[in-house]
This record gives C-alpha cells, sequence and structure tokens, in this order.
C-alpha cells in the first residue's frame, strides 16, 4: 500500500520554500521571494500554509526600520520533507 502524497508539500511554491529552508538554518522574505519566483502576495499566503501546519517558524522583526520577515524550518518540516520524497521514490501507479 503506497503512502498518500503530502498535499502541503506538492504545491510547487511551498516545495521550493522548504528545499531552501532545508539547506540553510534561516532565510529572508526577499530571498525566497527570489527563489520561488513568486509574488509578494503569493508567498505570504504559502508562508503561513506552511507555518499553520507547523513546517516552518516565522519570525517577524525590524531591521534598519524596514521590516523583516525570517523563515526557518521545523523538525517536523524536515521530517514531512524527508517522507515526501520517500513517498515520491516509492510510489506506484
Amino acid at each position: 500500500m503506497n503512502k498518500s502524497i503530502d498535499k502541503i508539500l506538492f504545491n510547487p511554491i511551498r516545495l521550493k520554500i522548504v528545499s531552501t529552508l532545508i539547506t540553510i538554518s534561516e532565510c529572508d522574505f526577499k530571498h525566497l521571494r527570489k527563489v520561488t519566483e513568486s509574488t509578494q502576495g503569493n508567498l505570504s499566503i504559502q508562508l503561513k500554509k506552511l507555518k499553520e501546519n507547523g513546517y516552518i517558524h516565522i519570525e517577524k522583526s525590524f531591521k534598519n526600520n524596514y521590516p523583516q520577515t525570517t523563515c526557518s524550518i521545523t523538525k517536523k518540516g524536515k521530517r514531512k520533507f524527508e517522507e515526501f520524497f520517500e513517498t515520491i521514490l516509492t510510489y506506484k501507479k
């Protein structure tokens, strides 16, 4: 019996976000926007979805009077990322 594919990570933008965060400890919004080639609004929605599901942690602060959003992956996010690829690699029709 095959595991079902994680619908959270099946979204290309969310997968790019988690793929980026799995390789670095933290990342700012500007870099994630560049990596995902997404609009500001769409990226915000996808980050919120990942945060609501416990895949990432988001920290908001100010740097030189400008808002700064920094994201990092959680233990759950790492586990779900690994499970996602295990499922993809073992998926059979």
